[in-house]
C-alpha cells in the first residue's frame, strides 16, 4: 500500500513536471522578466503584441526604436530627447536623421552599451533575429515588440505607445484628431454616387494584394473606392497580405477602374510601365484608360498619423474632378508661394512626393525633402510644397547654409511663367509678338514663347514681369494649358 501511495505521488509529479514543461513559453510570455509572486504594483502593465506582459515602474526615457512607424509616431507623440537610437530605415521626420542608428541583424552589444530603458521592435523582428531579442532582455532592458496588422487595432497600439513613454494623453488627442479627418473624408466621399472599383496590389510576386481588414482595404473604402478583391484570403493567419494570382485579376477586368500599386521596400509591387505591358492585362479598364497610380507604402500601409495623407492621395487618384478641382480656387487676391504650390501639384496630378530609406543616402545640389526651415512637417501644404519643388515647378532659397521657401511670399508674373513653360509643352512661332518691357524679363525666350502662343496677355504691350499674379489670373491661365502640357 505504501509503495502505491509512493508510485502515485511520483506521478503526480511527473505530470506536474511535463505540464510546466510545455507550458514554459507561455509562462515565459505571460511573465516576462516578472516574478510570478511579484505583487507591487507598476504604473504600466501591459501585454504586447508578443504576448508577453511588460510592467514598468515609470514611462520610458531612453529609448531605442528598431521600426519605422514606431520612430515616426513617437516623435508625433512629441517625444525628442527621449529617442536615443532609431533603425537603419528611419528617415522621417528629418529629426530622425540626427540620431543613432542601430541594426538588430548586428551585435546586441551596441545596444545594451547605449543603456536604453526600452527597446521597441516588432514581432517580424523576434522571428527573424530571436537571440538578438533574448540577449537584450537577459542584460535587463525592456523589449516591447507592436504591430497592428488590422487597421481596428491601429488605436491600441498609439495607446501603448502613449502608455510606455508617458504620452497617453497626448496619444487619446492625436487619435481624435486622426479620426475626424477620416470621418471628414468618409462624410465627402459617401456622397459620391457612381464609385470607382479599385485593385490594390501589395507585391507582384504572385500578383497579392490586401485583406480586407488591412489599412489600405480601409483607406480605399474611406476614399470612396469599392475593393474589386474583397473575396482575397490572407497568405497566412494573422497576416494583411492576401495571394490572388493574375486569373482572378483578369476575371474583374471591367470591374477595376483604377489599379493602385504600393511602392516601398517590403515585397511592393509594379511600377507604371510594368503593370501596363503584362500579358493580358489591356484588358483592364484601368490600364485601357491609363489609370494606374503608384502609392509609397509608408502612407498606406505603415501604421502611422501619415496614413490620413495616403487616404488623401486615394482620393485624389479615384476623383480628381473632386479633389483636384481647380474651381474652389476663387479670389482676387495676390497669390502666395504656398497656394501656388498647391495649385501646380492638383494642377498635374501629381501624387506627393515620399521620400524612400536611400534618399538621404545621395547629395542633392538643390533642395533636401524636409530640410525647409520655414516648412515644417505638420504645415498644412507641406506635401504640396515639397511634391512642387522636388518637381521643379518652384524654387526655393538656400541662405547661410540653411534651405527656406518663404510660403507667404507673393508670386511675380516672370516667377510664375517659368511654371507655366514646365507644365506645358509650347513652342516657338515664326513671328514674335513685341513686348516692349522684354529686357527687364528674366525669363525672356520662356516669356516670348507664351505670349505667343496666347497664353500671357499683355497690358498696353508690356508684360510687367515683376507684378504680382491673383489666385484667379493663375487659374485662367492654367486652365489653358491641358494636364499633360497640351494647349486647350
Amino acid at each position: 500500500m505504501k509503495n502505491v501511495k509512493i508510485k502515485t505521488i511520483i506521478q503526480i509529479l511527473l505530470v506536474l513536471i511535463i505540464t510546466l514543461f510545455l507550458g514554459r513559453t507561455y509562462i515565459e510570455k505571460a511573465f516576462d522578466n516578472v516574478s510570478i509572486f511579484d505583487n507591487k504594483k507598476y504604473a504600466i502593465d501591459i501585454v504586447d503584441d508578443s504576448g508577453y506582459r511588460i510592467k514598468m515602474e515609470k514611462p520610458a526615457k531612453r529609448i531605442i526604436s528598431l521600426y519605422s512607424a514606431h520612430t515616426e509616431n513617437l516623435f508625433s507623440l512629441g517625444l525628442d530627447k527621449e529617442i536615443i537610437g532609431v533603425g537603419r530605415a528611419d528617415i522621417y521626420p528629418v529629426q530622425a536623421l540626427s540620431r543613432k542608428v542601430y541594426d538588430y541583424r548586428s551585435d546586441p552589444e551596441k545596444v545594451i552599451s547605449a543603456k536604453p530603458d526600452l527597446v521597441l521592435i516588432r514581432p517580424f523582428i523576434e522571428r527573424k533575429s530571436p537571440n538578438f531579442v533574448k540577449t537584450l532582455k537577459r542584460a535587463g532592458i525592456t523589449v516591447v515588440s507592436l504591430y497592428p496588422e488590422k487597421f481596428e487595432d491601429f488605436d491600441d497600439y498609439i495607446i501603448k505607445l502613449g502608455i510606455l513613454t508617458g504620452k497617453k494623453n497626448t496619444a487619446e488627442k492625436l487619435l481624435k484628431k486622426f479620426h475626424e479627418e477620416l470621418e471628414a473624408i468618409r462624410e465627402k466621399t459617401s456622397k459620391i454616387e457612381n464609385k470607382v472599383g479599385v485593385y490594390f496590389e501589395s507585391s507582384d510576386r504572385g500578383y497579392k494584394t490586401v485583406t480586407t481588414d488591412s489599412m489600405p482595404a480601409a483607406a480605399i473604402e474611406m476614399a470612396g473606392g469599392i475593393n474589386v478583391a474583397s473575396d482575397a484570403k490572407p497568405i497566412q493567419e494573422g497576416s494583411s497580405i492576401a495571394a490572388y494570382g493574375i486569373e482572378r485579376i483578369l476575371e474583374k477586368a471591367k470591374e477595376i477602374d483604377v489599379y493602385v500599386s504600393q511602392r516601398g521596400v517590403m515585397g511592393a509591387g509594379g511600377n507604371y510601365h510594368s503593370i501596363s505591358i503584362r500579358p493580358g492585362f489591356k484588358a483592364i479598364n484601368a490600364v485601357k484608360n491609363k489609370r494606374i497610380f503608384e502609392i509609397n507604402q509608408k502612407i498606406i500601409s505603415s501604421p502611422t498619423f501619415r496614413y490620413i495623407k495616403g487616404v488623401k492621395e486615394l482620393c485624389r487618384m479615384f476623383y480628381p474632378e473632386i479633389f483636384d478641382d481647380l474651381s474652389v480656387y476663387n479670389s482676387d487676391k495676390e497669390i502666395t508661394r504656398e497656394e501656388i504650390a498647391e495649385i501646380y501639384v492638383k494642377k498635374t496630378h501629381k501624387t506627393i512626393f515620399v521620400p524612400t530609406s536611400s534618399y538621404y543616402r545621395k547629395k542633392h545640389e538643390t533642395h533636401t525633402y524636409g530640410f525647409f526651415k520655414d516648412v515644417p512637417p505638420n504645415h498644412p501644404r507641406f506635401d504640396y510644397i515639397e511634391t512642387a519643388v522636388l518637381s521643379g515647378y518652384i524654387d526655393g532659397y538656400k541662405e547661410n547654409g540653411e534651405e527656406y521657401f518663404y510660403p507667404e511670399k507673393r508670386v511675380t508674373r516672370d516667377e510664375f511663367a517659368k511654371t507655366v513653360y514646365l507644365i506645358g509643352d509650347f513652342k516657338s512661332k515664326d513671328k514674335n509678338i513685341n513686348i516692349k518691357d522684354i529686357d527687364e524679363v528674366e525669363n525672356k525666350r520662356i516669356v516670348q514663347i507664351l505670349v505667343d502662343n496666347g497664353i500671357f496677355k499683355l497690358k498696353d504691350g508690356k508684360f510687367n514681369p515683376k507684378e504680382y499674379v491673383t489666385v484667379n489670373e493663375v487659374i485662367d491661365i492654367l486652365n489653358k494649358v491641358g494636364t499633360k502640357g497640351e494647349k486647350i
